[in-house]
């Protein structure tokens, strides 16, 4: 257990009200260095606590789970949209698809047909950085935006969810922009987090939509339409807009922008 590139529980805070919550602590005092549970990893990589994930197990099993360190540990699952109980693996819950309802309504003809809508969805809060506010508002300067939707709906489920939620939808182009930068953790958009984003990505080119994505903070590229910088600046958006020209051509472009309406 004692590993000397290992991280200290108490570098994260412990407790349940940090990201992970984990409740594992060293048995033995002499031992000072030590890895956190593969639980607590995950929860941190997928910005979940684990008071979040005890919320959606089976009521009998919150106490065993609480205790949990195993990604592989199996249990029953309440689906959060009112379907049967299903079983899972710890891992499963917190990045799969959902129950197996969620999966046979999402693959359905009915929502095959509704994929790549955008849609305005009701009391959906999703956090938004100062950085990210700014690069709307600068966009929002060149190219008019639409305030009345905050999720495209796809043929496959995210997270459980029959559509994704990006953080800027231009529906007039099918296009959606994504900023990303690692926080002031470190963690946001790294390691499993970086495998979600690529997934969500794909679901919507599964849809006919594009994603640019602003990488900031290190960040390298994710996918083929990426802009890494240090900042938001007129220079990015600058490119945004090139981008844009490229993937669905100066003539469609020109339909939204400002400066030349």
């Amino acid at each position: 257990m004692s590993s000397s590139g290992g991280t200290s529980l108490s570098s994260y805070g412990g407790g349940s009200s940090s990201y992970g919550g984990s409740p594992c602590r060293a048995a033995d005092a002499r031992i000072t260095l030590h890895r956190d549970c593969p639980l607590c990893v995950l929860l941190r990589e997928t910005r979940r606590t684990r008071a979040q994930l005890v919320g959606t197990v089976a009521a009998g099993a919150r106490g065993a789970l609480a205790q949990e360190t195993r990604i592989g540990a199996v249990y029953d699952w309440i689906c959060t949209r009112g379907h049967s109980r299903y079983t899972a693996t710890v891992r499963e819950a917190l990045t799969g698809p959902g129950c197996p309802r969620c999966q046979a309504n999402a693959a359905a003809p009915a929502a095959r047909f509704e994929g790549g809508v955008p849609f305005m969805k009701p009391g959906l809060r999703l956090g938004t950085s100062a950085t990210e506010q700014r690069l709307r508002v600068a966009l929002g300067e060149r190219i008019r935006l639409p305030h009345r939707v905050n999720a495209v709906r796809i043929s496959r489920t995210f997270y459980g969810k029959p559509e994704v939620w990006p953080d800027i939808i231009i529906p007039a182009l099918r296009i959606a922009i994504e900023y990303d930068d690692p926080g002031r953790d470190g963690l946001a958009h790294r390691g499993l987090k970086e495998a979600s984003d690529r997934e969500k990505d794909a679901a919507l080119n599964e849809v006919g939509w594009e994603v640019i994505r602003v990488r900031a903070g290190g960040l390298t590229e994710l996918g083929r339409h990426s802009i890494v910088c240090r900042a938001v600046t007129t220079a990015v958006v600058d490119r945004i807009l090139e981008l844009l020209v490229e993937i669905r051509g100066s003539e469609a472009v020109s339909g939204i922008r400002r400066d030349l309406a």
